[in-house]
């Protein structure tokens, strides 16, 4: 696949289909097969300065404790942090299924020369990272630079080796829909395993205006190429009715297939708890 179609929706038609697809009520039985999922496909995170190994440590024992305070419910699909972590989470989660995760490419601004970005991503996967998400260059990107942003993703990837890539646009940097939609048809190309919304670092942070144009550009992707690619919205999703807006969107704009831990993520740190209390 080697081109997009024009993208064929406004902002207005994006907010009616928005409207209608968050209008829809979940029955009981749905709501909690819902949030069961969303359990699962939570990339539980700690992202901050301040974060210790004693932290990272107690955060892998709550990513690791739900199927034991329920068996009924599922553990999270992995722990995300800063790469200093990465090998400390690969041993706290070693025979549970969880999957190690690390952010890369000076997270969260992007601003650092290209070697430096390769020799991080080299270093959190020999430490055992098994997923990476990579920041793509917005400057870079708003200068209009955009195969310089595409070749750094197509690098990033070639280093990941066999560790899935996230790509995180960033899209409250992007602001508009031709910025998101145009960001994600580089990603895209370039060889990202999933898109991924926000570092959760600025505001606006995921927004499902943006959700929707990522997710229809996977849609067109998917129609060209046959390949599957990953979706992770993150950044202030802390409660169950917000992540229950995600959920919708990815079941009406890519179906049923998508709604699984290997193709669906959420990245938080409060909405674990929350869905497992509902649970």
């Amino acid at each position: 696949m080697n081109d997009f179609k024009p993208y064929p929706f406004s902002s207005a038609d994006i907010a009616a289909r928005l409207d209608k697809i968050l209008t829809r009520q979940l029955m009981d039985d749905e709501r909690k097969q819902a949030l069961h999922l969303i359990l699962s496909a939570i990339d539980l995170t700690t992202l901050e300065a301040t974060d210790t190994e004693e932290r990272v440590s107690s955060l892998c024992k709550q990513a690791a404790s739900f199927t034991g305070r329920k068996p009924d419910v599922p553990n999270v699909a992995a722990v995300c942090v800063y790469p200093p972590f990465a090998s400390l989470v690969k041993k706290e989660l070693d025979g549970t299924g969880i999957k190690t995760a690390c952010v890369a490419t000076a997270f969260p601004s992007g601003q650092s020369p290209l070697p430096v970005k390769l020799m991080e991503v080299s270093y959190v996967v020999l430490e055992g990272a098994e997923e990476v998400d990579m920041v793509i260059s917005r400057g870079k990107f708003l200068e209009g630079k955009h195969q310089e942003v595409a070749f750094e993703i197509t690098a990033v990837k070639a280093a990941c080796g066999d560790a899935h890539l996230k790509v995180i646009l960033e899209t409250g940097e992007l602001k508009t829909v031709e910025n998101i939609r145009k960001a994600s048809e580089l990603a895209l190309l370039a060889g990202a395993d999933f898109l991924k919304t926000s570092t959760g670092k600025i505001q606006p942070a995921a927004t499902p205006e943006a959700f929707i144009v990522m997710l229809d550009t996977i849609k067109e992707y998917f129609t060209g190429t046959g390949k599957k690619v990953g979706i992770k919205a993150a950044g202030g999703i802390a409660d169950d009715e917000t992540a229950l807006q995600y959920y919708l969107i990815v079941k009406e704009v890519l179906g049923d297939e998508w709604l699984h831990k290997d193709l669906f993520r959420i990245g938080a740190s409060r909405l674990a708890e929350n869905v497992f209390d509902e649970l």
